[in-house]
């Protein structure tokens, strides 16, 4: 009975663990992100520099 206790409980600090390092790197790849610029104000970014009309053919 304690046998399966004990294997639960190093599953368990395994578990954290990875969590751990997964969070970990999760802030590296936020800090090492570029910053974006300063965006005029009202602009949309999701359509920023979009030009109205046809756009050009990509092929």
């Amino acid at each position: 009975m304690g046998h399966e206790t004990f294997i639960k409980r190093k599953k368990e600090l395994a578990r954290q663990e990875k969590q751990r390092k997964k969070a970990a790197r999760r802030l590296e790849r936020k800090e090492e992100q570029p910053r974006g610029g300063q965006r005029p104000e009202g602009e949309d970014p999701d359509i920023a520099g979009i030009r109205p009309g046809p756009q050009p053919k990509t092929y």
